[in-house]
């Protein structure tokens, strides 16, 4: 499948699992997190997305990089601390959350920040799905919820004009990782398992360019991609 086909694909799994809808505006006071459960009632599921939210608004009002925050050490480190403490909560992922697809990953957006500046999404990954190999065009945090994740981190060959496979190593539940944009942070995440598994993402876009602006879907290095 060429990177093309992928991208639609991946675009055609994407589901919004959020009770409604949130207006962007350019407020960037009018946060997630603050008015998350009165949008969405006051369940146990809100509740924790409610204080995700607020912790990832919490670590960009104090990021010192506001143009790419992914490099201020202190939002990489609090974001990844907000993904390990939702990921502990029981009421974390609903029944409706749980819905795989028949052919790739499938994507339920959870929550968006109503100001554009960031979307949490649960993905499901049956036995056998992976991503395509991939950068960024924004920031990203995951961390796995349930099952095992296999995470392959690939370095750019601008001879080659391709990615090139550097190691994998074994996400299990709990495992949290964070990445910036560009191709200094290039993966592919597969469930090798015989589980399905769930994972939980932060990307630094709206949540209308959550499946167009988020993976950037690159080649195999030339050598490796006619083996």
């Amino acid at each position: 499948m060429n990177a093309l086909a992928e991208a639609a694909l991946l675009r055609a799994a994407t589901t919004d699992s959020r009770n409604d809808s949130h207006d962007a505006s350019d407020n960037h006071g009018d946060n997630g997190g603050d008015n998350y459960c009165s949008r969405h009632g006051d369940s146990a599921h809100a509740r924790v997305l409610a204080r995700l939210c607020a912790a990832v608004d919490a670590a960009l009002t104090a990021c010192t990089t506001p143009g790419d925050p992914s490099r201020c050490p202190s939002f990489a480190r609090d974001v990844r601390a907000a993904l390990a403490r939702a990921i502990a909560e029981p009421a974390l992922i609903e029944a409706a959350h749980r819905e795989g697809g028949a052919q790739s990953y499938r994507r339920h957006l959870l929550a968006a920040c109503p100001c554009g500046h960031y979307a949490v999404a649960a993905l499901v990954w049956q036995p056998g799905h992976a991503s395509p190999v991939h950068a960024h065009h924004t920031w990203c945090g995951y961390a796995v919820h349930e099952g095992t994740l296999n995470e392959t981190l690939y370095a750019w060959d601008s001879a080659h004009e391709g990615a090139r496979a550097v190691r994998t190593q074994r996400r299990a539940s709990g495992d949290v990782a964070f990445g910036g944009r560009g191709r200094a942070n290039i993966h592919r995440l597969s469930n090798d398992s015989g589980q399905p598994a769930i994972s939980l993402h932060v990307y630094g876009v709206a949540a209308d360019g959550i499946a167009t602006r988020v993976n950037d879907i690159l080649p195999l290095a030339r050598s490796l991609a006619t083996v």
